[in-house]
């Protein structure tokens, strides 16, 4: 474990897919979304154990989730979660960890990872992380995960690398946007194309160069900011520049726009856990493929379903095949897996008309 490792954890979304379990007020990251005991948060925690101290794990999370962060993580220092006045995107959240880490530690050498995923194999994540750091230790450039693909997914972005070389560090051509089927069976094909998990790995002065050069206006900000820093007029400075950043995620801020980007692909079973669909392959299913997290719930005569009612005292379902079923604090899903990705809509349109009505 390096001293100079430190670990950020941006845990700031909203989770809007795996509504109702996951709301504006209690989102994703802090849900024991699986029925295992921790939130996801947690969990991803306790997978960077191994490659980094508690005292140098940071939050960043919007201002509205600073007492549920504190509540999950009661050993990480308070001053090392920092709260977002508001949402901007990845590119100023990481721009503001960053900046604030190397005011502190300026030879740090900093992870950072969003607090949603999932991750089977802890000790592959740690080798793997383990060798991006080292990488990044010792070169002026910017280390990405990339994800060996399964199958052809459309749901996540890619990274094209110069060679389909696994668990190695090489350089990335590209990076890709959603595909469609087709597209996404070529990546697969090809062997060289890998799933954009997120997570990046680069030394604290390596990545405020990187934005230094590629996105100024946010840099600018920053160096505003500085001087406020670790003082008792961080907060105020903070609501008042935060604002003034351009809203747009790292990737468009610094990763499309550098030649020094480079990727370790590794399979470790990963998961973004970004849809109903997601969370049921890594649930525990019974012989007609219904996974359950839940208590007593009694199913007849279903295939191939997600059923979340952990707060139900009892629940008895018959006949649905191939449907999502959730339910927290009286409000309600059924719906069929086929069609979540409209959920964030549906969920939406619900809210609308209930202020109409009102």
């Amino acid at each position: 474990m390096d001293k100079n490792t430190h670990v950020v954890i941006m845990a700031g979304g909203i989770g809007s897919r795996l509504w109702p379990a996951s709301t504006p007020r209690v989102p994703k990251q802090f849900i024991d979304i699986l029925g295992v005991g921790k939130s996801l948060l947690q969990l991803t925690v306790d997978r960077f154990l191994p490659v980094c101290d508690i005292s140098h794990f940071w939050v960043v999370t919007s201002a509205a989730y600073v007492s549920l962060v504190k509540s999950q993580l009661p050993d990480i220092p308070d001053e090392n979660i920092l709260a977002e006045p508001q949402a901007r995107n990845t590119a100023p959240c990481i721009a503001y960890s960053c900046w604030k880490i190397s005011r502190k530690y300026p030879d740090a050498n900093i992870v950072v990872t969003p607090a949603d995923a999932l991750v089977l194999d802890k000790s592959e994540f740690v080798k793997v992380i383990s060798s991006a750091l080292s990488f990044s230790s010792e070169h002026d450039a910017v280390v990405t995960v990339g994800i060996v693909p399964g199958r052809p997914e459309t749901g996540y972005g890619y990274i094209c690398a110069d060679k389909a070389e696994y668990g190695k560090v090489t350089k990335v051509k590209s990076f890709k946007e959603k595909p469609d089927l087709a597209t996404a069976q070529e990546y697969l094909a090809a062997g060289n194309y890998f799933w954009n998990a997120g997570i990046f790995v680069w030394r604290a002065a390596t990545i405020v160069s990187q934005f230094r050069k590629y996105s100024p206006g946010i840099a600018s900000v920053m160096d505003r900011l500085a001087p406020s820093l670790y003082t008792g007029n961080e907060t105020a400075a903070l609501e008042e520049l935060f604002p003034l950043c351009e809203k747009i995620s790292i990737d468009y801020a610094v990763m499309e726009k550098s030649p020094d980007i480079y990727v370790i692909a590794a399979d470790f079973g990963w998961s973004d856990l970004g849809s109903w669909g997601s969370v049921r392959m890594h649930v525990p299913s019974d012989a007609d493929g219904n996974a359950v997290v839940g208590g007593d719930v009694r199913m007849f005569d279903c295939r191939d379903c997600m059923v979340y009612l952990p707060s139900v005292g009892m629940a008895v379902i018959e006949g649905l095949e191939g449907y999502v079923v959730a339910e927290k604090d009286g409000s309600l899903l059924v719906c069929r897996l086929s069609e979540e990705q409209k959920i964030k809509e549906y969920s939406a349109a619900r809210d609308t008309d209930r202020k109409i009505r009102k």
